[in-house]
């Protein structure tokens, strides 16, 4: 376990652990880097996107990652046919486009539920099953192994992202 310097615990896997723990825990451990990276900012500087001329804020990263939750867990692996969270065809990117009725509390449960129903629809699947090519990405398949991957590979990368922006809004850097 690491604590970071505002005291959040964050569970890195076990170095011997399993693949299935090890690839569970890594997104985990993941998930909650963002959650710290947003954690204890006002809803203004959640939704602040100070990195000019990017569009990137803390709240739309948020928002982006309930969106990947949702279509790689649900609609590729398990192929539901759901419809988009935040964007539309007039907008892909609405996930980082919000108005000003949208809360850092809205942004925050719809991921925290998307999180959870992600990880039912992972649980008790083994690693090599493998999507229907029918599911929405170009008609090719992808196995439960891979999505873990690539859903690690996302947040590590937005993480980065979130750093940057976190230290741009209130000079917060950190582990």
């Amino acid at each position: 376990m690491t604590t970071t310097s505002s005291g959040t615990h964050r569970d890195e896997p076990s170095t011997t652990a399993g693949e299935r723990d090890m690839l569970d825990g890594w997104l985990d451990y993941h998930r909650a880097t963002l959650a710290w990276k947003c954690e204890g900012l006002a809803d203004e500087q959640l939704r602040r996107t100070p990195l000019a001329p990017s569009e990137l804020s803390l709240m739309g990263l948020v928002r982006h990652m309930a969106e990947v939750e949702r279509y790689w867990f649900r609609e590729i692996m398990l192929g539901e046919d759901l419809p988009e969270l935040y964007s539309t065809s007039e907008d892909v990117d609405g996930d980082f486009h919000f108005g000003d009725g949208a809360t850092w509390a809205e942004a925050e449960q719809v991921w925290q539920t998307e999180v959870e129903l992600a990880r039912q629809a992972a649980a008790g699947r083994p690693l090599d099953l493998v999507s229907d090519a029918d599911s929405h990405h170009r008609g090719e398949v992808f196995s439960l192994r891979w999505v873990y991957t690539h859903m690690i590979e996302e947040y590590a990368r937005h993480n980065g992202h979130a750093d940057l922006l976190r230290e741009r809004i209130d000079g917060a850097t950190g582990d």
